[in-house]
């Protein structure tokens, strides 16, 4: 959900430039492809903020992409509050090491994967599922930023077998675009092969961020969501079974192929 008083800013800034430009909520409904009723109930807080709606308002009144810029800080700060802590540190990371023993990582999910994941979860609404996928996406433009962080991710390759016949066009997506990723010179990506039965990061995922003052931030997560940890005893914990995990996994290169065959398996 979007924080209160930056969704209450994003209405009032909407009007603001509707009005500047001399629209009524009829006129610029038009123009964004919305019905005059609808924008006055956006307006009013009365329909939750949609997100191609401020694009389409950006593009209308020429604002640079301040509203969906808006938009995104309310997500943010509507985050759970275990959570900011690491979107902080996530975002400001100069170095990322990650591991997740049952799921593609966030950062190289693609959208419909990520959708699928997140749908899993049949307590939430089809509005929060989109919501949810959309916040993932936009944390992945830490990879895209001028001067990105060197992303280190190793993945279990049972992680990308495990699926059904539904799910092979999702899965050929998935991993081509994992491969994809490495050829960027900021990325690499490391599997762990089947055959290595048991290791020590089989116990749950974990992420860890090397910020500029060089200190080293761990974010552990759970079924309640997760934790962010910063102490030195606990991070050199942390980072010792990263050492462990990154052990066990294949060299870049190989792994890249074994990507390659997995996903001619399933196409």
């Amino acid at each position: 959900m979007e924080s209160a008083p930056t969704a209450e800013l994003i209405r009032a800034q909407l009007r603001r430039l509707r009005l500047k430009a001399e629209l009524s909520q009829e006129e610029f409904g038009k123009l964004v492809h919305f019905s005059g009723s609808q924008v006055s109930a956006v307006e009013l807080g009365q329909r939750p903020l949609d997100r191609f709606f401020l694009k389409r308002a950006d593009e209308v009144l020429d604002t640079g992409g301040l509203l969906l810029a808006l938009l995104k800080m309310a997500e943010r700060d509507g985050q759970p509050s275990w959570l900011r802590p690491w979107l902080d540190a996530e975002r400001d990371a100069q170095q990322l090491w990650c591991y997740h023993p049952t799921l593609i990582p966030g950062l190289l999910q693609t959208e419909n994967y990520a959708r699928v994941v997140i749908r899993a979860d049949d307590m939430l609404s089809d509005d929060e599922v989109e919501r949810r996928v959309a916040v993932r996406l936009d944390r992945q433009a830490v990879l895209s930023r001028p001067q990105p962080p060197k992303l280190v991710a190793v993945i279990e390759e049972a992680v990308l077998r495990r699926a059904d016949e539904s799910f092979r066009g999702l899965m050929t997506q998935q991993i081509a675009h994992l491969i994809q990723c490495t050829e960027r010179p900021h990325i690499s990506v490391h599997l762990i092969p089947a055959d290595v039965s048991t290791h020590v990061g089989l116990a749950g995922p974990f992420t860890l961020a090397r910020g500029d003052d060089g200190g080293w931030v761990a974010h552990l997560e759970n079924q309640l969501g997760g934790t962010t940890v910063d102490k030195d005893e606990d991070v050199a914990i942390v980072v010792g079974r990263w050492e462990s995990v990154r052990s066990e996994a294949l060299p870049r290169r190989q792994s890249i192929e074994l990507m390659k065959e997995v996903m001619t398996s399933w196409s």
